[in-house]
């Protein structure tokens, strides 16, 4: 994650004043420390200086015994020199004998010093440029007791006896003592704390810099988290919600993803245990070859397969494969989408049906009504042969069987026209158990004389449903006597009927005949297409075109030996519940 340069400006604006002002006031208390380090040392040795002094006073101290404590006192370490001067700046003792009766401090105030008793101070560089703390103030030795009960008495004589002044006029009540203090090991540890403040200042910016970057860091991170979150949450949702199956394949041809539409089409185990397995154990092969083939070529292959399933059933498939390349153009995988062509093939197929049957409609309207009067009028000569030779029998039988034969061809021609014709409707409310009730009866005498059962499964919540009564009925019938022709001798016929979903009714005919064969099936609705001998061919693509006129459905499922399941489903969105009777 890059962090923007501005980050960098806007800490380096705010730190390093910060930082500056923190390491300078630090050294300026280290200073100030170190002052009053040197100031506290001076006052002490001028405090143990004129401590020393009033001890020799009691015992009426030689200057000589002085100046040898001056002496010995200046030998301290980091002392330079000890002096005592009047107000004038001559030098009344010094810890160099060679010094008394020079002059020193004459850059001062002598006169406010001596006179004050605060501890004063300053530095200054000698000759040989060695610097100097130099601290002073009233020298004041004090009195002492000589005897019990007696006062403190003055010590003016026995000072001017032991101090003698060079020019004469100094006094010692004016005095001022100076201590030269060495400030080399004292400013080596300053300079020390110095460059330690300054690099702990520098490594506290440092840390500071870092701090803020890395505060920009987990903040875009975070957000970047967050992000990825929202991606991954939206990816996953768009690839689940995809209406096509989708498969990715990583560069070794194992199983990454899996939406739900691909495992639901190729029957595939859930993602979980899917994923990390090989790609051509677990996909059909025809898929597998279609990853091979996009692997060779590169670039995105598209073409329809025909898949077979484990369960043996085929499954159309359009198939698109593409590889996915990483932006330095290694191979990390390909990318698998297909789509179910069954539902699209079956609209295909019905468009061209329905193409075809308007063909068909066209051409059966106009042969009908060019058939039907040559058949009145063999009809008509048919009934006339059959009135003049009345007493033939011979020519009575056969005059009986062209008549037959005109009508069935009559019948086989209004059927064709109703196909032809568009299904005209007379809906009304209907109490569809008592409609199929009634349907069933009118069968009751063919099923029984064939031997077989009739059954009847239907809820008692159907109420009444919306149609055209008299088209469901020949719809009804027509199903049902296919079913007996179907069942031959024995069987069993079952009605079943119920409300599914959205309100929806469903009827099912079920038989136990000899079942259609698989490759007969998508052509039940044809017309002319039929598996009996004296069948039209007619009575189901009538029923189609019923249904369809109501808005519903009709569907054939068939197991050959096993029987036929006809469904109807008729959509009523003004459902009316009532009540029925359930047999």
């Amino acid at each position: 994650m890059a962090v923007p340069p501005w980050v960098f400006i806007g800490a380096a604006l705010i730190l390093l004043p910060l930082f500056m002002y923190m390491a300078a006031v630090t050294i300026e208390r280290q200073k100030q420390n170190s002052i009053r380090l040197l100031v506290e040392k001076g006052a002490a040795l001028i405090r143990s200086f004129e401590a020393g002094t009033r001890t020799g006073f009691r015992g009426e101290v030689s200057g000589f015994q002085l100046q040898h404590l001056l002496t010995e006192t200046a030998e301290q370490p980091d002392i330079y020199y000890l002096l005592v001067v009047d107000s004038q700046g001559n030098v009344l003792a010094s810890s160099d004998a060679r010094l008394i009766g020079s002059r020193h401090g004459i850059d001062i105030d002598l006169e406010a010093a001596a006179h004050t008793n605060n501890v004063l101070w300053r530095r200054r560089t000698r000759e040989d440029g060695t610097a100097i703390f130099e601290v002073y103030r009233r020298f004041k030795p004090g009195g002492v007791a000589i005897g019990p009960g007696r006062m403190m008495m003055r010590h003016h004589e026995s000072l001017r006896r032991s101090i003698p002044s060079a020019s004469g006029q100094g006094s010692p009540d004016d005095a001022v003592i100076f201590v030269g203090l060495d400030m080399a090991s004292v400013e080596q540890a300053r300079r020390a704390d110095t460059i330690h403040t300054v690099v702990m200042a520098a490594i506290l910016l440092m840390l500071g810099f870092a701090g803020v970057v890395l505060l920009f860091i987990a903040q875009g991170y975070r957000s970047v988290q967050a992000s990825l979150s929202r991606i991954q949450v939206f990816s996953d949702t768009l690839v689940e919600r995809m209406p096509i199956g989708l498969v990715a394949v990583d560069a070794n041809r194992r199983i990454a993803a899996v939406n739900n539409v691909a495992g639901s089409l190729l029957r595939l185990p859930p993602e979980p245990s899917s994923v990390g397995m090989a790609a051509d154990e677990v996909l059909p092969s025809e898929l597998a070859v279609v990853l091979g083939t996009a692997a060779n070529r590169g670039g995105v292959t598209e073409k329809e397969v025909e898949c077979r399933l484990p369960q043996g059933r085929v499954l159309p498939l359009e198939v698109g494969c593409s590889a996915l390349m990483g932006d330095d153009g290694r191979n990390l995988g390909q990318v698998l989408l297909f789509k179910d062509l069954s539902e699209l093939r079956f609209l295909r197929r019905e468009v061209e049906r329905n193409r075809r049957l308007a063909s068909v409609g066209r051409l059966a309207a106009g042969v009908a009504h060019e058939i039907r009067n040559p058949l009145s009028s063999i009809k008509g000569f048919a009934t006339y042969f059959k009135e003049r030779y009345a007493d033939v029998a011979e020519d009575q039988e056969i005059v009986k069987i062209m008549i037959g034969e005109v009508e069935r061809v009559n019948r086989v021609i209004g059927q064709l026209l109703e196909f032809a014709r568009p299904v005209s409707l007379s809906r009304t409310k209907v109490d569809l158990v008592g409609l199929l009730t009634e349907s069933i009866k009118q069968i009751e005498r063919q099923a029984a004389e064939r031997g077989c059962v009739l059954r009847e499964q239907i809820a008692d919540d159907l109420g009444t449903i919306s149609v055209d009564p008299d088209r469901l009925r020949q719809v009804l019938l027509n199903l049902y006597l296919n079913a007996l022709d179907a069942m031959g001798e024995a069987g069993e016929l079952t009605v079943e009927a119920a409300r599914v979903e959205e309100g929806a009714v469903r009827i099912r005919v079920v038989d136990t005949g000899s079942g259609i064969e698989a490759d007969q099936l998508p052509h039940v609705f044809d017309p002319y297409f039929t598996t009996k001998s004296s069948g039209t061919g007619l009575g189901l693509a009538i029923a189609h075109n019923i249904l369809e006129a109501h808005g519903g459905k009709i569907a054939v499922d068939s197991r050959p030996g096993r029987g036929t399941t006809v469904s109807l489903i008729f959509p009523d969105p003004s459902h009316s519940p009532g009540q029925g009777v359930k047999r």
